[in-house]
C-alpha cells in the first residue's frame, strides 16, 4: 500500500510538470476528474464486503459533516492568509473540531473511535509520528519547485524530473522497511527513518543560489530514504495496534493524518511567505528574501521532525505479550501488516 502511495507520487511531479510545461496548470486539475471516475468505479466493483465487521452499525452523519466543516473551514481559513479573515475561519475550524470530539464522545457509533487514542498508546503516538512527519515533508516539493524554477530557471517539466527522486527512493525502499517492521520493533525502524528525514530537511535548510543539483538530488534522496523507513514501519504500527473490526478506521486515520499534516505544513510555508515576503510576485528583486523563506522553512521543518522521532520512540511495543490491550481497539492482530 504504501510502496503504492510512492508510486503515485512518484509520477506526479513529472506528470504535473509534463502537463504544465506542454498545456497549463490547470489541466493538473481537469485530469484528477477522469482517474476520480476511474476510483470510484473501481471502488464499486472491487471492494466489497468491506462493511462485514460493522454488520448493523450506523453511519454517524451528523459527525461526518461537522468533521468535514471544521476541516474545510481550517483550509479556507490558511488558504486566505494574510487576511484577517482567515484567523475567524481557522477558530471556526478549531471550535468545529471541539464539537466533533464532543460529539463522538456522545454517539453510539462515532466516526472516529476516540478510545484508540485515549487507551492505546501505540496508535496515538503513531499517529501523531504520521502527522508531525507530513507536517514536516509535504511543503518540501512546493518550496523545491519554486526554488528550482526561479533560482536555477529550469521548466516545470525538468523541475519535476528533478523532484522525482525523493519518491523513487520511497518506492524502492518503503517494502524493505515494511518487511524489517516484521521482524524488529516498528518503533525502533521508524525512529531510523525519522532521524534520517530531519538529517535530510537540515541539510535543506543550507541551500543557497549556488547549490548544485546534484547536490539536492542526494539531499532528496536522503528524505527518500528516511520517509520510506518511516512510513511503512508506522504504518504498519498503526495497523497492527487495532482488531480486526477497526482496521477500516485504522487506515482512515493514516490518510486523516497525511491529510491534516499536508495542510498544516503548506499552513506553515504560507505563513512564512506572508510575514516575509507578502502578496508579491517573485522576481529577481525578490530572490534574497524567497531565499530566506526556504531557510526558515526548512528550519521549521527539521525541528518538527525532530519531535517526531520522540514520538515514534515512545509509542511503546507492538508486539504480542509485550503489553496487555486494555480495550477492544487495543488488541492485536494474528499476523503482520506491514503488507497493507
Amino acid at each position: 500500500n504504501v510502496a503504492a502511495v510512492y508510486t503515485g507520487l512518484s509520477l506526479g511531479p513529472f506528470l504535473g510538470g509534463l502537463l504544465t510545461h506542454h498545456l497549463t496548470w490547470r489541466s493538473v486539475f481537469l485530469m484528477n476528474v477522469p482517474l476520480g471516475l476511474i476510483i470510484i468505479c473501481l471502488v464499486f466493483w472491487k471492494l466489497k464486503g468491506e462493511w462485514a465487521e460493522a454488520r448493523g452499525e450506523k453511519f454517524d452523519l451528523p459527525g461526518a459533516v461537522i468533521y468535514g466543516l471544521a476541516l474545510v473551514s481550517i483550509m479556507y481559513g490558511i488558504s486566505m492568509l494574510p487576511s484577517m479573515k482567515s484567523l475567524l475561519f481557522v477558530i471556526l475550524g478549531l471550535l468545529g473540531f471541539g464539537l466533533f470530539i464532543i460529539w463522538q464522545m456522545r454517539v453510539e457509533y462515532p466516526v472516529f473511535q476516540l478510545n484508540l487514542f485515549r487507551g492505546n498508546r501505540v496508535f496515538s503516538f503513531s499517529c501523531l509520528a504520521a502527522l508531525l512527519n507530513y507536517s514536516a515533508t509535504f511543503a518540501m516539493g512546493f518550496l523545491l519547485s519554486l526554488y528550482l524554477q526561479y533560482i536555477k530557471g529550469l521548466s516545470p517539466q525538468s523541475a519535476g524530473l528533478v523532484l522525482i527522486a525523493a519518491p523513487i527512493v520511497m518506492a524502492i525502499f518503503s517494502p524493505f522497511a515494511g518487511r524489517a517492521s516484521d521482524r524488529i520493533e516498528p518503533r525502533i525502524v521508524s525512529s531510523i527513518g525519522m532521524t534520517l528525514t530531519t538529517i535530510g530537511l537540515f541539510l535543506f535548510a543550507f541551500l543557497d543560489e549556488n547549490s548544485t543539483l546534484e547536490s539536492i538530488v542526494i539531499r532528496l534522496i536522503v528524505l527518500g530514504l528516511g520517509f520510506a523507513i518511516f512510513s511503512s514501519p508506522n504504518t504498519n504500527a498503526i495497523m497492527g495496534s487495532v482488531e480486526k473490526r477497526f482496521y477500516g478506521l485504522a487506515s482512515g486515520s493514516v490518510g486523516t493524518m497525511r491529510l491534516l499534516g499536508m495542510m498544516i505544513s503548506m499552513g506553515i510555508a504560507t505563513l512564512i511567505f506572508t510575514v516575509y515576503l507578502g502578496r508579491v510576485q517573485i522576481t529577481m528583486e525578490y530572490y534574497p528574501v524567497f531565499m530566506k523563506c526556504v531557510k526558515v522553512a526548512f528550519i521549521i521543518f527539521a525541528i518538527l521532525c525532530f519531535g517526531g522521532i520522540f514520538s515514534s520512540m515512545v509509542r511503546g511495543k507492538l508486539r504480542p505479550g509485550s503489553q496487555k490491550p486494555d480495550i477492544a481497539g487495543d488488541e492485536r492482530p494474528s499476523k503482520p501488516m506491514s503488507s497493507l
